[in-house]
């Protein structure tokens, strides 16, 4: 990334630029999207307006506002230590990968199962607070983290869940309004993937929103009616201390728990990456301190009610090519807060369409697939790919599922052998699809040690994934202890049987390398060579 040359403007920073205005819709308008798109899914679902508007919207709200202040503190000091006036704050915003993940992973299917609103909360604070409690301790462990999970799965896993879990839905959304949904997707392909865009000056995101408003009242897919009544109950709502969600969630979180280590983890990769763009900018920030400021702020966000984490948002060096300070960072968390605090999370919504959003989604899964490929080594390639089957079922297996609940009944009701007879696969949908976040995770892993000849890694991740698969954490409905009694009929027995097998092999593989003393050789374009020792 080439840095931005600083500029002269003096040796103090001021709380407001001009460049600040700019930039603040720019970062508005993704943090909005985001509060707009949890506070849709949640209530859509049957979660009730109190829960979400009433305490989640404010705590969410709070945690943004902790980490823009906090932000705005080490530009500040940055400032002072360096006696430069052109210092810009880290920009701050969710996760919008992990709204995704607690919404669809952990909410909702808890929600669906026991229609306990306050429960399904409560395990996804759990969640959150786990989500949290990894990039805290990542802090100090980052280097070991990273050395742990090859950054090309780490991006893989990321791709499968961008273009499953964030951009396919949307993408059908789009094909269910069109007249809505296709000219903001066009706008995105315009002014985001191209280079030259459709009224410029006005910041993307917002023109995004004004348009897809626009034709969406135009063709009577609003009404004043929805906006009247998401102005009754808006209103005061503080955030509030939620331990008792928490505690009754605690109990009930382990199988949803899997899917917070790889977002951690790629939490982590991010904010590490984002805080370099801004040193290659010019402005340079410890790791540290940013990365307990975002732990810190998840876990009490979660405390108070909100399972989404936050994290370094995209796009300082944007930022600071538009002149901004810290003031766009300031106003953007007061903002956030104050839209939580009043309750107007529902009023947007009620006012932009869902299909105006959809293709921003799109635009964010399909940016995220595409640093996969980008980032990923050509000879790794493969991986990227394996990664995504994982999810494919996982999301072949929810669309089957909520088929079946449609028309009143269910996979166990039908039947396995039924489902699969008529071209479904069903099986092997529900096994592969079931803890999908972790399975990815492990798939790409055992991809990636297969092809850089690591066979010890290789073999302690068969190993990892013989144990998870026993206990039902991947490739089961929801995690137990498996049946002995039962060999092979029991999947999960097959299954770390299977992943032993896979150990095996690996360390076969290593015991031949040892004999034949062969290895294989990377050149810096990443052919693959074999060597004798």
């Amino acid at each position: 990334m080439t840095a931005v040359a600083p500029t002269a403007t003096g040796t103090q920073l001021k709380w407001w630029k001009k460049g600040d205005i700019a930039a603040f819709f720019a970062l508005f308008t993704n943090n909005l999207t985001n509060i707009i798109t949890f506070t849709a899914l949640l209530t859509m679902a049957g979660l009730p307006s109190e829960i979400v508007v009433g305490r989640i919207a404010p705590a969410f709200g709070l945690a943004i506002l902790i980490t823009s202040s906090m932000y705005v503190w080490f530009a500040r000091r940055l400032a002072a230590k360096e006696g430069r006036g052109d210092v810009v704050a880290l920009p701050s915003g969710p996760s919008a990968p992990s709204i995704f993940t607690v919404t669809f992973l952990v909410i909702l299917p808890v929600y669906s199962t026991t229609q306990d609103a306050e429960l399904a909360v409560g395990v996804g604070l759990v969640w959150g607070f786990l989500e949290g409690m990894m990039l805290f301790v990542g802090s100090f462990f980052g280097d070991v983290l990273r050395r742990t999970v090859p950054r090309s799965v780490l991006l893989a896993c990321l791709a499968g869940l961008g273009l499953l879990l964030l951009a396919m839905n949307p993408m059908l959304q789009s094909f269910q309004f069109p007249v809505v949904a296709f000219i903001v997707l066009v706008l995105v392909f315009m002014n985001w993937f191209g280079r030259v865009p459709f009224l410029g000056k006005v910041p993307t995101g917002l023109l995004l929103l004004i348009v897809g408003s626009a034709a969406a009242w135009l063709f009577g897919l609003q009404s004043p009616e929805a906006v009247q009544t998401a102005l009754a109950n808006a209103g005061f709502n503080p955030p509030q201390v939620s331990v008792g969600s928490f505690l009754e969630g605690l109990g009930h979180s382990a199988p949803y728990l899997a899917s917070a280590v790889p977002l951690a983890l790629a939490n982590y990769v991010f904010d590490l990456e984002n805080i370099e763009a801004a040193e290659a900018a010019g402005d340079s920030y410890r790791a540290r301190p940013v990365m307990l400021v975002n732990g810190s702020a998840t876990m009490i966000g979660a405390l108070m009610g909100n399972p989404y984490p936050v994290t370094v948002y995209i796009g300082h060096t944007a930022y600071k090519e538009m002149g901004a300070g810290i003031g766009y960072t300031m106003l953007n968390g007061i903002t956030m807060f104050l839209m939580g605090l009043f309750g107007l999370s529902a009023v947007m919504l009620s006012i932009v369409p869902l299909a105006a959003i959809a293709p921003i989604l799109i635009y964010i899964g399909v940016v995220t697939a595409g640093q996969a490929v980008r980032e990923t080594p050509k000879v790794e390639m493969p991986v990227v790919f394996i990664a995504l089957f994982p999810w494919i079922a996982s999301w072949a297996n929810s669309l089957v599922n909520n088929v079946l609940k449609s028309v009143g009944t269910n996979a166990g009701e039908v039947g396995a052998q039924t489902l699969n007879a008529a071209g479904t696969y069903y099986t092997g949908i529900s096994h592969l699809g079931n803890g999908a976040p972790l399975s990815s995770l492990l798939w790409g892993m055992i991809a990636v040690f297969a092809i850089r000849n690591r066979a010890v890694s290789g073999a302690v991740v068969g190993v990892i994934a013989a144990v998870v698969s026993f206990f039902g954490v991947i490739h089961a409905p929801v995690p137990r202890l498996a049946d002995l009694s039962q060999g092979l009929g029991d999947s999960q027995v097959m299954f770390a049987v299977a992943y032993l097998m896979v150990a095996a092999l690996f360390l076969a593989k290593w015991f031949q390398d040892r004999v034949t003393r062969d290895r294989a050789v990377f050149s810096a374009s990443d052919e693959i060579t074999v060597a004798s020792l």
